[in-house]
């Protein structure tokens, strides 16, 4: 069983920056952040494969501002989130899960996941 802990999140201005952190207790191979605002489905912004590449994937409401990237050495992902905006105020959950196959937008595909940290923005 591996656990996910998320760190990072905060409060900031529009057009601010923040990143954060998702440190495993165990190897991954696929590893996302998704948000999740109350009354709303949790929804994919960025995933990382770390197959040959690696792959990277970026919700089009967030591509150009936020990155996602991976130390396998540590089994750390981070996601560098800039020009944020009001609408990106959200819960943040880092997923994960091991060798197979997968699709980086679905919920569904992850084994595990953090506890989730709190991103606010304000106009």
């Amino acid at each position: 069983q591996v656990q996910l802990v998320e760190s990072g999140g905060g409060s900031v201005q529009a057009g601010g920056s923040l990143r954060l952190a998702c440190v495993a207790s165990g190897s991954t191979s696929h590893m996302a952040w998704f948000r999740q605002t109350p009354g709303k489905e949790r929804e994919a912004v960025a995933a990382v494969s770390t197959g040959v590449g690696p792959n990277t994937y970026y919700d089009a409401s967030v591509e150009g501002r936020f990155t996602i990237s991976q130390d396998n050495a540590k089994n750390t992902a981070y996601l560098q989130m800039n020009s944020l905006e009001p609408e990106d105020t959200a819960m943040y959950y880092c997923a994960a899960r091991g060798v197979g196959p997968w699709c980086p937008w679905s919920p569904g595909m992850y084994n595990y996941w953090g506890q989730g940290t709190q991103v606010t923005v304000s106009s």
